[in-house]
């Protein structure tokens, strides 16, 4: 899985084909950006009760987060584990075992083109937002929008990481996707998509921070919106998640593809 073993001639041709065929399914990933509206739901809800005003938030700053939340979980949202799973089922596993190139690379591209055929579509939603909500407006600085880039990038990361790690059990189990939904739950609520985390019991922030998840949605979020957030704690949480899980991706999928093989001796 090593970058360096991928030629700039295979990254072209995997991003330009899985790219090609992003483009077949316009209308479903306008309807997978779509689905992603609940952070202006949420918005709704907060706006309606003025909850953000007990715990320090402005109408302003809501509007700005949950906006955030919503372009952030557009480019770091990952489903390689049902693709995985279904690859695996499908019998299309085998021939991608045989072949050089690591199978997560196929995936990593799958996911790097779908998120290139989804900006137009998060762009237009954005833009409906700021018409309907044109005192939200604000454009960040090129410094602020470089760090929330970075941000949202190692968020993606993590959450690929971590999803790969959980498709490894394909090797083992055929609904490995059921650990991955039951890891929805808590990310639900501790990543900042339902709402930004500072509105949390400090027990529950405690219990967050030995997570992923607050660096997966609101740490990028709080960057892109302006709001106070510690940069420099933020991005060591992310790159110490990364060091954490890569080597145990590299592990299971070591063990699943022995065990794989084994099995199909």
């Amino acid at each position: 899985m090593k970058v360096a073993g991928l030629s700039k001639r295979i990254i072209r041709s995997l991003l330009s084909t899985q790219y090609a065929n992003m483009l077949e399914y316009r209308v479903e990933i306008a309807l997978w950006a779509l689905s992603g509206v609940l952070p202006f739901i949420m918005l709704t809800l907060w706006s309606n009760n003025d909850a953000g005003s007990v715990f320090g938030f402005s109408q302003l700053d809501l509007s700005r987060y949950f906006l955030s939340a919503f372009l952030v979980r557009q480019f770091s949202v990952v489903w390689v584990v049902f693709s995985f799973e279904e690859d695996a089922l499908l019998g299309k596993l085998s021939p991608y075992l045989l072949q050089p190139l690591h199978p997560l690379w196929r995936y990593v591209s799958s996911h790097l083109a779908e998120q290139l055929t989804r900006l137009p579509f998060a762009v237009i939603i954005a833009a409906i937002f700021f018409l309907f909500n044109p005192e939200s407006f604000w454009i960040p600085s090129i410094g602020k929008f470089c760090l929330a880039w970075l941000a949202t990038l190692l968020s993606f990361s993590i959450s690929f990481l971590l999803q790969s790690l959980i498709a490894a059990f394909c090797f083992w189990s055929e609904k490995a996707s059921a650990f991955e939904r039951l890891l929805f739950v808590p990310y639900l609520f501790l990543s900042g998509l339902l709402a930004p985390l500072d509105s949390f019991p400090p027990s529950v922030l405690k219990l967050a921070a030995w997570t992923p998840f607050p660096y997966l949605i609101n740490f990028p979020a709080k960057i892109l919106s302006d709001l106070n957030v510690n940069l420099l704690g933020g991005f060591i949480s992310q790159i110490i998640w990364i060091l954490i899980l890569l080597p145990l991706v590299i592990i299971s999928w070591k063990a699943g593809v022995r065990h794989y093989t084994a099995m199909g001796a």
